[in-house]
């Protein structure tokens, strides 16, 4: 039984986020979260923050037992893309992308 938790239009780039997905990917919980806890990247919080959504609807909506579970799947999609620009010197423009992820984590019990 795995149980999920989303994020949505993250606002971090897809590539930032699977850094730190990787690192937990097939990890108990609780070391994953002592690992996000003291990770210095960006994507580190908000990946937490899933994590412990996922957490909380495997014990609310399964009763599953919080010391058993472990992240079985963690993936990262692109979501869209803002287009801003920045005014330059001589009325040109520069283009600024401002990317965005959606964040999915599964948990599931150990078997």
């Amino acid at each position: 039984m795995e149980i999920s938790a989303r994020l949505s239009n993250a606002p971090l780039s897809a590539q930032k986020a699977r850094l730190v997905g990787d690192q937990i990917r097939g990890m108990p919980v609780e070391k994953a979260l002592n690992t996000l806890k003291f990770s210095s990247k960006k994507g580190a919080a908000i990946v937490k923050k899933v994590l412990e959504s996922a957490i909380a609807n495997a014990e609310h909506n399964e009763s599953a037992d919080i010391d058993e579970l472990r992240v079985s799947t963690v993936y990262v999609n692109e979501g869209p893309t803002m287009k801003r620009f920045k005014a330059r010197a001589k009325g040109r423009a520069n283009h600024i992308l401002k990317r965005t992820c959606h964040i999915t984590i599964k948990v599931a019990e150990n078997e």
